[in-house]
């Protein structure tokens, strides 16, 4: 009975960890990040409080069809002729509440605005709300946000929102999960927005799908005993301790190395082309899967950790610009921001190590997950370059 009982649960293992290295590679037709996001603007000038939402062309084309003569290509008179359609559906996707009464949007004034990943739809609202009559109103009143105008299409779309108002400078991660924001001088006090940053470093790791297919590519040979024969022939490692050492080697190396070049970012003291690092990122995925199939002749994982953690680094930081940094937090939201991608990546190093570890004396294992998944990562990690590199255009 107990062998049968440790078959089973070896039986178990195998498909569960199936499951989860073929979702992960799977994970939204090959797509490494969020479908899409969204740019929201809450601010006060004088007397005035206003809203601004930026929404991909892309994702309005998408709920609209807006291309009337099918040329391909989606003009701007072509969406001004849905200007109707497109107010209404701004209106009920977006939301705004001063001390839990609605707010008036009124009429939008719609553009056409660029930004690096394309055409954006602009609105611009002044709102008025009940009670607000200037700008230290609204900062001291607590106001609540709603928003939900792609949520129901895709459900890794995001809203960004920044707020700026007097003494007031935050910003919010809006998902299906977390639709509505409450903004408050509270809430940008130091230690509100170092555990806000928190969570959100954390989600940003777990939709991550680059950042985690490279950790785990790094990760994969850990369980296994190095030696001049090809890597299907390695034996399993006979102690946890080198193996766990080897992990920590790998996770501190990438820790190091993402938060120099976050912080370095951060504080604009070295900004790379945005065009160049999403490429570099994918490219990193290749080579840490490559250097998996090269076996005894491969290079130290921890070194890749660290190299390519400089450029996953700079790729963390465009998150947080897109989001805002609140410049009366910097460090508090910086810090957090940190500690959630920490976080966040222990997860998943604890998820994938006692299985590893269970399955490393596996055929499976060897010739599964770290050939033929190696193997796979190459090919989705070139898919990745091209598409970033506009080759496949």
């Amino acid at each position: 009975m107990m062998i049968l009982s440790q078959r089973g649960g070896l039986r178990h293992g195998l498909v569960a960890f199936a499951m989860v290295w073929v979702g992960l590679l799977c994970a939204q037709g090959v797509q490494a990040h969020s479908s899409s996001n969204s740019f929201l603007t809450l601010s006060a000038s004088g007397s005035e409080l206003s809203l601004r939402a930026d929404v991909h062309w892309r994702d309005v084309d998408l709920i609209f069809d807006l291309d009337a003569d099918r040329d391909g290509q989606v003009t701007w008179a072509e969406t001004q002729a849905r200007s109707a359609e497109l107010q209404l559906w701004l209106a009920q996707g977006l939301g705004l509440t001063a001390s839990g009464q609605a707010c008036t949007l009124g009429t939008a004034d719609l553009q056409a605005s660029e930004r690096a990943d394309g055409t954006y739809l602009s609105a611009l609202w002044a709102v008025q709300c009940p009670g607000l009559s200037s700008a230290a109103d609204a900062a001291n009143a607590s106001l609540g946000l709603r928003y939900g105008l792609m949520f129901d299409r895709d459900s890794l779309h995001r809203g960004l929102l920044k707020v700026d108002l007097a003494g007031v400078q935050s910003s919010v991660l809006l998902s299906p999960d977390r639709p509505e924001a409450q903004v408050s001088l509270a809430d940008s006090r130091p230690w509100k927005v170092f555990g806000r940053y928190i969570l959100e470093g954390v989600w940003h790791i777990w939709i991550g799908i680059d950042h985690i297919v490279f950790l785990l590519s790094l990760l994969l040979l850990a369980p296994l005993q190095a030696t001049r024969q090809r890597v299907t022939h390695w034996p399993a490692a006979p102690q946890a301790r080198p193996v766990v050492m080897d992990v920590l080697a790998v996770v501190t190396a990438f820790t190091v190395a993402h938060s120099i070049t976050l912080g370095l970012t951060i504080t604009d003291v070295l900004t790379p082309p945005a065009d160049w690092v999403e490429p570099a990122i994918a490219l990193s995925v290749v080579l840490a899967a490559l250097n998996n199939l090269l076996g005894f002749s491969a290079l130290k994982r921890w070194r890749l950790a660290f190299v390519f953690g400089l450029v996953h680094g700079f790729g963390f930081a465009s998150v947080l610009l897109d989001l805002g940094l609140p410049a009366s937090a910097l460090l508090a939201a910086l810090g957090g921001f940190n500690l959630g991608v920490e976080l966040g990546q222990l997860a998943i190093v604890g998820a994938f190590l006692p299985l590893a570890w269970g399955l490393r004396r596996t055929w499976f294992y060897r010739w599964v997950l770290v050939f033929g998944g190696s193997s796979a990562i190459v090919v989705l990690g070139l898919f990745w370059t091209f598409e970033r590199l506009g080759w496949l255009n």
